[in-house]
């Protein structure tokens, strides 16, 4: 899906790379390491799978074991192209799965994608030898954090606008409400059981989260039955 039409060959989509690549600066074409023989490449992304489910990674912090699965997956370079999009979309995913507060509303690409000279920088700076990754862990944290903050300054931005018709000056909003409003934003629409698995509550507790909103006229009830969601008013 990543690189679906984006390829120079459709027939790379998809799949691991049959033949040999070497991994370069976008900017500069620099070629800062060489990644492993292509018939290594499924041997090594199996590997790699397994120890980001296995309890030693399950042990570390979110942002560290999605950081060192993002450097290793583009170390494997396990696709002809499309690999850094891949390895931003699966660290973004394992946050989400190891419980890391993301809430699926920040994708680390606004980050990468601001700054690609840093990026690529912070990947050439681990040494091939040792394998340190203190500098790129250290780049990919604050990428997290600049992230984070990001979609907060979106959702106060969106929260004003949606609220001013309510009252005089803003109505504040609870942590839960702003992302429930962040999410419809995004989504285009929510259900309740949306918002119950969003943070592991019952469908009664939903409801209450949503009445506020309701009430302010931040979002409003479609449908019935199943069917029922919610969109921004």
């Amino acid at each position: 899906m990543l690189t679906k039409d984006t390829l120079d060959n459709p027939g790379d989509s998809g799949v691991y790379r049959d033949r040999y690549v070497v991994v370069a600066n976008g900017l500069t074409g620099e070629v800062f390491f060489r990644p492993p023989k292509n018939e290594d490449v499924p041997r090594l992304t199996r590997d790699l799978v397994k120890w980001i489910n296995s309890e030693g990674a399950k042990e570390l912090d979110p942002i560290m074991a999605a950081g060192i699965f993002h450097y290793e997956f583009v170390r494997i370079h396990p696709f002809v192209d499309g690999n850094g999009r891949a390895a931003r979309v699966l660290a973004t995913l394992i946050l989400y799965l190891r419980g890391f507060d993301t809430k699926q509303f920040f994708c680390l690409d606004d980050y990468y994608d601001s700054d690609r000279q840093s990026y690529y920088g912070a990947l050439q700076g681990v040494d091939q030898r040792t394998l340190d990754l203190t500098n790129w862990l250290e780049y990919f944290v604050e990428g997290v954090n600049v992230s984070i903050e990001e979609v907060k300054k979106r959702v106060t931005k969106l929260s004003s606008e949606r609220l001013r018709r309510a009252r005089e000056g803003q109505i504040a909003l609870t942590e839960r409400q702003m992302q429930i409003v962040e999410f419809v934003n995004q989504n285009g629409r929510i259900k309740i059981g949306d918002i119950s698995r969003m943070f592991k509550i019952t469908r009664q507790a939903a409801l209450k989260e949503v009445s506020k909103l309701l009430g302010l006229d931040v979002v409003k009830l479609r449908g019935k039955g199943r069917g029922a969601h919610y969109v921004l008013a």
